[in-house]
Parts: C-alpha cells; sequence; structure tokens
C-alpha cells in the first residue's frame, strides 16, 4: 500500500470496530490501530484486536490507561453488568455498562498519535441504533470532538482538516455485519461480550452479546462466537 494515506482506527476487538477498520481498508488508508487495556473486566477483547490487527494493520499500539481509578461504570468497577433473556427487555435508560467519558478519552489519543503520523484520519466504530444509547456514540459528539480537533492540532491551525469517520453511525446490527461479511471480516476474532466467561465464551445476556445475536439471526446465519448461553 505504498504512497496510501495513513488513518488512526480505535480497534475495541469488538465487531463494530473490527467493520470500521475492514472499511478504512477499503477506501485505501493504511491502518494504525489503536487498543486500550483501560481496567475492562477482561482481556478477550484485546485478543482479539490483536488477532484482527495482525491481519489488516500496519501497526497496532495498546495504550494502558486505568479508568478503574474513578469507576464508575460496571466494566470498570465492582458493579454487576445487567442481564436479560431477551433483546425487547433492553431499556432506553443509560446502562451502568456506560464508562464516563471513554470514547473522548480514546480519541484524544487517537488524534495524538495521528498527529504523530501525519495521519488527518480517525476511524472509530460508534454506532447510533443498534447501541446501549450511550452518549459519546451519537452524531452530535462526534461532530463537537471533530470541531475540536481542528482547533487544537498543528495540522489544524494550519488548515489541513482532520476528519473523524464514522461509518457505521446510522446502521443496524444487521446492516454492519452484512456490510463486514461483505469485506472479508472474520467475525470469529471478534467478541462483543460486556461479562465473559473465564473461557472467553460470551455470556449471551449482556446488552451487547443481545444486539449481537439479534444482528447475525436477522441476517440469517450463525453467530461464530461461542455462547454461554
Amino acid at each position: 500500500m505504498a504512497g496510501s494515506k495513513k488513518a488512526v482506527v480505535l480497534l475495541s476487538g469488538g465487531l463494530d470496530s473490527a467493520t470500521a477498520m475492514a472499511m478504512a481498508r477499503a477506501e485505501g488508508f493504511e491502518v494504525y490501530a489503536m487498543s486500550f487495556r483501560y481496567g475492562q473486566r477482561h482481556a478477550v477483547e484485546l485478543e482479539c484486536a490483536a488477532e484482527q490487527a495482525a491481519v489488516a494493520a500496519k501497526e497496532h499500539r495498546v495504550v494502558e490507561i486505568d479508568l478503574r481509578a474513578f469507576g464508575g461504570s460496571a466494566l470498570t468497577a465492582d458493579i454487576d453488568v445487567p442481564k436479560h433473556e431477551h433483546v425487547e427487555e433492553l431499556s432506553d435508560e443509560i446502562p451502568v455498562t456506560y464508562v464516563p467519558a471513554r470514547n473522548t478519552i480514546f480519541l484524544s489519543y487517537a488524534l495524538a498519535w495521528a498527529e504523530v503520523l501525519g495521519a488527518n484520519d480517525i476511524f472509530i466504530g460508534v454506532n447510533a441504533l443498534d447501541y446501549s444509547g450511550y452518549p459519546d456514540c451519537r452524531p452530535e459528539f462526534i461532530e463537537a470532538y471533530e470541531t475540536m480537533a481542528n482547533l487544537a492540532t498543528v495540522a489544524g491551525v494550519k488548515g489541513e482538516k482532520l476528519a473523524i469517520h464514522t461509518p457505521l453511525i446510522d446502521l443496524t446490527k444487521a446492516q454492519i455485519i452484512q456490510l463486514g461479511l461483505d469485506l472479508g471480516v472474520d467475525y470469529a476474532k471478534t467478541t462483543s461480550c460486556y461479562d465473559p466467561a473465564p473461557d472467553g465464551r460470551s455470556c449471551g445476556r449482556c446488552d451487547s452479546c443481545l444486539l449481537r445475536k439479534k444482528g447475525f439471526t436477522e441476517n440469517g446465519i450463525a453467530d461464530p462466537r461461542e455462547y454461554v448461553v
């Protein structure tokens, strides 16, 4: 990919970010993947991110930060992850799996690396349809952050506009999965679970598992991820 443009892709190890990375590659970008060990409940997603990046990224950085210092989320504190039997049971309220300021923090690290790389593009797999209601997944947040980023960097001051790409933001989970399959994403190397079993199997009952299973069902195909239930 000599001469290709560089893009920083936020890569969690989940379904959405893997698809976003595939879309960046399809658009001709050379991918620099960034993941975070931020004090989350498990390391399975980072193992998946490493597998994905090994075949799709020029470089993969895992940044160490500790959001458990603040807690406030079922993913970074001793708070139970909510479980349900059916996707219809999911509430419209912002759930306790929301990690305060997480995407703001992650985008800030991505912005710093992009500036060092001379990259004007960041990809993030946020989604505003089949998602858990997180405020930092909304288009308004991304637009505001992009405006800030172009005021905060040397490139922005020089008029070299940085773009934050959210190619999945208006898609359903089923549409994301179909798009990823068309791009060759191996969803067996992704995990969406908030509370996996010690052996890495997905719980099958958290918000994220239920939305993921719904997406595969709507495509009429089996999810390659192994579930407890």
